[in-house]
């Protein structure tokens, strides 16, 4: 399997969910982009007794190539976050506004294994009362078939694992 194949499995499991844009709708470096929105409200009783709006994000960005190294993993990590937080929009409303990286390379460079785990952003809204945003970064390294992952994108490792099934 290459890389366009892989990347196309991973973004075919995200269509039912996400907004996907792919191909000249998104800005380089990223191959594809994802946004999951979702809007719920709370009532008691009667739609006018609304007691809580609840609004909760996901922006996912997508990169294939042939090899990563460590300055590009920089350049891909800053770009995903800056991007993702220019969506963010807190209020009373927000819960949360997720921003996730996903990279599938032929080949991962020894520092940029190194640096993944250790990558993460975090930003809380007014102490956490208008939300919060995580950071979760996945690499699929097709050669070898290995997964590296920070923390958050632990969550991540059974959908990417399951593509190369």
């Amino acid at each position: 399997m290459n890389v366009t194949e892989a990347l196309d499995k991973i973004l075919c499991s995200y269509t039912r969910y996400y907004n996907i844009k792919r191909g000249a709708e998104v800005e380089s470096p990223f191959s594809a982009e994802a946004e999951f929105i979702s809007h719920n409200e709370q009532y008691f009783l009667i739609k006018r007794a609304k007691v809580a709006d609840i609004d909760s994000n996901e922006y996912v960005y997508f990169y294939g190539a042939d090899e990563v190294d460590y300055e590009t993993l920089q350049k891909l990590d800053e770009a995903a976050w800056s991007r993702g937080m220019a969506k963010v929009v807190p209020s009373s409303a927000h819960r949360n506004s997720d921003v996730t990286l996903v990279i599938v390379a032929d080949k991962l460079s020894s520092d940029a294994k190194a640096a993944i785990p250790k990558m993460k952003h975090y930003k809380s809204y007014m102490f956490t009362l208008h939300g919060w945003s995580y950071y979760r970064l996945i690499a699929l390294e097709l050669s070898t078939g290995n997964l590296v992952y920070n923390r958050q994108g632990q969550n991540l490792k059974k959908l990417v694992s399951n593509i190369l099934k």
